[in-house]
């Protein structure tokens, strides 16, 4: 099996310098901007709907990202998107979702269907954002379920973009040995 496959014809879209570890698996309607890395044991499916992972961002070992398929009460369904520069820790849940710009969703979050996450958060690990949730930007989050604690500091949203640099460094790295 590859990594990247096929559902009902249609077939992963990778940006310039993608990383995708051969042990991930990813079907559908998915397409990753430049520079973005998945990791090992991520599992994706883009079968009922799209999953848009941005620019820069990583998806950590054992992720797995998912759709909400069209239905009576949601009639387009709901896709799974991530914005630019995010990490998303080892062991998440990301679920039909949207995820701003320069996010960190800590290891073994879940975020359910509906919710919106601004841009400049930090989710610590473990939080579980309930669906339709909305995280308004520049906060840290915790908890189950999520509450905000307090503004981010400026050293935090720093931390943010070079979080994300740091994976495309390192996935730079592990394309140079491939």
């Amino acid at each position: 099996m590859n990594s990247v496959n096929s559902y009902n014809g249609i077939t992963p879209k990778l940006g310039k310098g993608v990383f995708v570890e051969k042990s991930a698996v990813l079907y559908g309607a998915i397409e990753l901007g430049d520079d973005a890395s998945i990791w090992p044991l991520v599992a994706a499916r883009g079968d009922v709907n799209y999953i848009r992972i941005g620019a820069r961002t990583n998806i950590q070992d054992g992720t797995v990202l998912h759709v909400t398929r069209k239905s009576t009460a949601r009639p387009d369904g709901l896709p799974l998107i991530i914005g630019e520069d995010v990490t998303i820790g080892h062991k998440a849940m990301l679920h039909a979702c949207t995820i701003g710009n320069r996010v960190l969703v800590g290891m073994g979050c879940i975020i359910l269907d509906g919710a919106l996450v601004g841009d400049d958060v930090i989710i610590g690990a473990g939080s579980l954002v309930p669906p339709g949730r909305r995280l308004e930007s520049g906060f840290l989050y915790v908890g189950s379920p999520v509450k905000q604690v307090r503004p981010l500091t400026e050293a935090e949203k720093a931390f943010l973009p070079e979080s994300a640099d740091n994976y495309v460094r390192l996935k730079n790295e592990y394309l140079q040995q491939a």
